[in-house]
Order: structure tokens, then sequence, then C-alpha cells
């Protein structure tokens, strides 16, 4: 069965929010941003893909990362969304690439906030979540549907953004879809794993995304030319990156800096730091705050007031619906006051 976050994760991620903004309005700063600097930091990192794909990616960057901050920097990867939320919950991990629903989930729950937005190596500050089935099946996005349990379907982590988040606010919620009542066969997997399996044709139907599927081109373009996409989502925010707020705020503040200055200007080391991020896809670092995850907290919002409506409940719908609009007050009116974020 698909997971669903409840109401109430919802509407507590809005006020956590709304109790940060009034902490930083009064000007005081929380008893836990005291903490000594540490002398080595666990960076964490969704390893979407297999971690001996990922590691060689990001262990230049990192390296860069420790002779720029003065401290050791070592790397965490894990393919499940959930365990590297908890890993920075329970101080394992101080700072990580999170792609977006991990990171509003950080945030919530790990006392993490965003310190920058990836920016991709084209310029764009979004991906998309699409749907893909094996080249030559003949299968349209209006077969799938249809549904009457005739394919087999793979959706991402129960917490990928791409995966499943964004297949479920924009596709199938708004049509009165559940997945598990639509395909003969349902199934959660990694981006790689569903690439896979459509090529092979194990599964008939899978989610992935933009990203994704540049990493399967470079990395198994053979196996990227058996598959072609027949759905493509709206913009989805870009991965970001994140810090426990209780992390020395010196260090913090050369953490951001590193980020945001890494692969500009001119220079061997400027030039060796672009082969670094060109190989991650990105183009650099731009700067960025909880706000980031708008979209995320609207998507999550759309998915428990659909739930909600779905069980009938008067007072569940009547909270769920507060929380939604709640929510897209809030981003609607940062969007009015910064369009570009």
């Amino acid at each position: 069965m698909i997971r669903r976050r409840q109401v109430l994760g919802v509407l507590g991620g809005a006020l956590g929010v709304a109790a940060a903004l009034a902490l930083a309005a009064c000007g005081q700063k929380p008893a836990s941003q005291t903490a000594a600097t540490p002398k080595e930091l666990t960076f964490s990192i969704l390893s979407a893909e297999n971690e001996q794909s990922m590691a060689p990616l990001w262990t230049p960057l990192l390296d860069d990362m420790s002779a720029q901050i003065g401290v050791k920097v070592k790397p965490f990867f894990a393919s499940n969304y959930t365990a590297l939320v908890e890993a920075m919950r329970f101080k394992q991990v101080q700072v990580g690439w999170f792609s977006a629903d991990p990171a509003l989930q950080a945030v919530n729950r790990s006392n993490a906030e965003v310190l920058g937005r990836v920016i991709q190596d084209t310029g764009e500050a979004t991906y998309k979540s699409v749907l893909i089935v094996r080249k030559g099946s003949g299968i349209t996005i209006d077969d799938v549907l249809k549904c009457g349990k005739r394919y087999s379907f793979g959706l991402g982590d129960v917490t990928s953004t791409s995966g499943t988040l964004a297949p479920m606010a924009y596709l199938f919620t708004p049509k009165g879809i559940e997945p598990t009542k639509c395909f003969k066969a349902v199934r959660n997997a990694s981006h790689q794993a569903n690439v896979f399996s459509v090529a092979n044709g194990v599964l008939d139907v899978a989610t992935n995304n933009s990203v994704g599927l540049l990493f399967a081109k470079r990395e198994s373009p053979k196996i990227a030319d058996k598959i072609e996409v027949i759905w493509t989502s709206p913009p989805l925010p870009e991965s970001s990156i994140l810090v426990r707020k209780d992390l020395d705020p010196a260090l913090k503040e050369k953490i951001r800096q590193f980020f945001l200055t890494y692969g500009v200007g001119a220079g061997p080391q400027a030039d060796k730091q672009r082969a670094v991020l060109k190989r991650l896809t990105y183009g650099g670092f731009r700067p960025a705050d909880d706000s980031y995850l708008d979209p995320v907290r609207e998507m999550e919002a759309s998915e428990a007031l659909a739930q909600a409506r779905r069980s009938g409940d008067k007072a569940k719908i009547a909270t769920a619906q507060a929380a939604y609009d709640q929510i897209h007050a809030v981003a609607a009116q940062r969007r009015a006051v910064e369009p570009d974020v």
C-alpha cells in the first residue's frame, strides 16, 4: 500500500515554519546553537543510484570541502531516503545533499535547515518527474490512466519527490486513481532499478526523473536507449544542501560559502571545480532557505486533503482543508515577494 503522510504532519510542518519565523523576529537564537566546532563532519548523500556510481562523483567535492572549511568531511551513502532523514535527526550526519521531499522531512523532523540549492549544468533550477515505458511497447499515458490492472507499475522510494509524490500529486490523485487498485502489480524501487526494470521488460511502466535519465544515459547508454518518456510533471525544486541547525554558526557559514563559491570565477582551481560539478550534472549552487521547499509542502498538503476526502470524515476534511489553505497562502505570498526563488 502506498504510504501517505498524515494531515497533522503537514499542519505541524506549517506551524514549525511559523514558529521559526517568530523566533527569528524576536532576535533570539536557540540554546542548541552553541555547539563546539566538530573535528569531523559526516555528509549524507541520497544515493538514488548505487553507491558505486555515486562515490566517485562526490568524493572530489567532499575533499575540496574538507580543505576549504578546515574540517574533515566523510560521506554517508544510503538508498533509503528515510534512513538519511533519521541519520540527521539523531546527529549521525551534520550536512547533506537531499532531494526536495526528504529535505522537507529533515526540516520538519531532524532540526535541519536549507543552506543552498542545486543548479543544473544547463542553468535550470528545477527538474521533472517522468513516467517511462520500454521503447516500442506502444503504451501511452492514456493507456496507463485507463487502469484495468493491465500493467505492472514501479514507483520510487516512498519519500521520493519525483518517484512517488509528484506523480501522485500531479497525475493520479487529481484523476482519483490509486495505483494499487489501478495496476496489476505495484512496487517501490530506486530510479536506477526502475530504468533497468522497464528496459528489460520486468515492469511495464515506472516513475523516474529528468536528472535520473541523464545519469542512465551516461552510465548505461544501451539501457537508456531502450526506454521512452510518456508523461512529464510540472517543474520540481532541485535538490538542496542541508545542515543541522545546531551546528557551530561559524562552521555553518564556512560550509555555506564553500557551496556558493564552488566552481565560480576563473583560473585552474575554478576550472577543476567546474569539472567536478559537470560529472554531477551540476552547474553550481545558489542561496536558498526553507521557503525553497514550498512547492513540496503544497503537494503534500494536496495529497493529505485528497486522502481526507476519500475517507468521507468531515472533521478530517476540514482539518486538511485548513492546513492546505494555510500552506498555499504562505507559499503564494512568498512567490509574490520573491517570484524567482
